[in-house]
């Protein structure tokens, strides 16, 4: 970690990495307005706060049984090969469910399936991209690049939902399902361009053994599991988002428009804090700054729940982006800078298990409780 640290900014020099941050952003917006119409439509179908918190149960379920197979494939496969693939397939069912809603022919088994099959899919291919963008840039760039991939994240996260509960009014759930099928074209693009073709390191083990080998590494790395079981409990706490609808009809009277803004306020908030970072050196001490930022996000949390007026609703769900965004900012760059490259699709599928499960279990009890 004696590398000097870079502004974010600086790893857009090199064109792969452009490419796929550019490709990535089109295609997570297209994610984001698929599980707004998700939300959406689950709402309109039952009116149930308990189905709504089941998504997230359904989406955390496949993380939990693929996602460590997932680090497992990044290890040993073509990164790029696995990423064509699933992008393909992730293409298709948002196709399916853009037909099913055209059709009048979606229910509750059939979003139940499909959100779980594609969750089971980038589940899989995860740790494959986690595990690809550090081979695009410098080591000493590493920090810029997990923030440059966090705003874009956020910016699509603050900017889809919006445009998809604006999609949703104007042209229904089935152009909104369609538009998410072709937004990963932009990655398909993006990677039959790229020139970098990175050595796919050897394992000396396979299966169960180098499973084992991650988890090993893992718990023998005190500082990475510490921050991803805080990251964990702070969001399974703190989810809040399954709720959103409930929130925009009953507490605020505001419709598809008005949840697509709740929704978007805490990613309006993480855009402004991952520009932030982008713009400024990593400090040292960054175990520090997770601890101040999960205590900040946890504050926003606590307000929002208390508060019934929008505008200081929607600006304590801003605060809490900005905060989990700055702790996100952290946390890549720390597991990029002390992981080994013939480890990184392993440990990327074990933070993902922790920053996936904290949320979508989260959304499971938020609807439970709730019901």
């Amino acid at each position: 970690m004696a590398d000097t640290p870079q502004r974010a900014y600086r790893s857009l020099r090199h064109r792969d990495f452009r490419l796929l941050w550019f490709a990535d952003a089109v295609s997570m917006l297209g994610t984001q307005m698929q599980r707004v119409a998700i939300g959406w439509q689950v709402y309109e179908l039952t009116g149930d706060p308990l189905q709504l918190g089941l998504l997230g149960l359904v989406r955390f379920l496949p993380v939990l049984l693929f996602g460590l197979v997932g680090g497992v494939i990044a290890d040993q496969r073509d990164r790029r090969v696995i990423l064509l693939a699933s992008s393909s397939v992730l293409a298709a069912s948002s196709g399916a469910l853009a037909v099913a809603s055209w059709t009048d022919s979606a229910s509750m088994p059939l979003i139940y399936g499909i959100s779980f099959f594609s969750a089971a899919v980038s589940a899989i291919a995860g740790p494959s991209r986690q595990a690809l963008f550090p081979a695009l840039v410098p080591r000493a760039e590493l920090a810029g690049a997990a923030t440059l991939n966090i705003l874009a994240m956020q910016t699509a996260a603050v900017t889809g939902p919006a445009i998809g509960g604006v999609v949703i009014g104007l042209g229904g759930l089935s152009l909104t399902y369609a538009l998410d099928a072709l937004s990963f074209g932009a990655v398909l693009i993006a990677l039959l361009l790229m020139r970098a073709r990175p050595e796919v390191p050897p394992l000396l083990v396979t299966g169960f053994a180098a499973a084992k080998e991650g988890f090993t590494f893992l718990f023998g790395m005190p500082i990475l599991l510490a921050v991803m079981s805080l990251d964990f409990f702070a969001t399974f706490f703190g989810a809040s988002t399954t709720l959103l609808p409930i929130f925009a009809e009953q507490v605020f009277g505001m419709g598809a428009a008005g949840y697509g803004l709740l929704v978007s306020a805490p990613a309006a908030g993480a855009v402004i804090g991952s520009l932030v970072m982008s713009v400024l050196r990593m400090p040292r001490r960054v175990g520090l700054g997770i601890v101040v930022a999960v205590a900040a996000y946890g504050a926003c949390l606590l307000g929002f729940g208390l508060s019934r007026t929008v505008w200081l609703s929607l600006l304590l769900l801003a605060g809490s982006g900005a905060a989990d965004a700055v702790s996100m900012a952290f946390r890549h760059t720390i597991r990029n800078l002390v992981t080994p490259d013939q480890l990184r699709g392993r440990i990327a599928a074990a933070h993902s298990t922790f920053a996936m499960g904290g949320p979508q279990l989260g959304e499971f009890e938020a609807g439970l409780v709730a019901a």
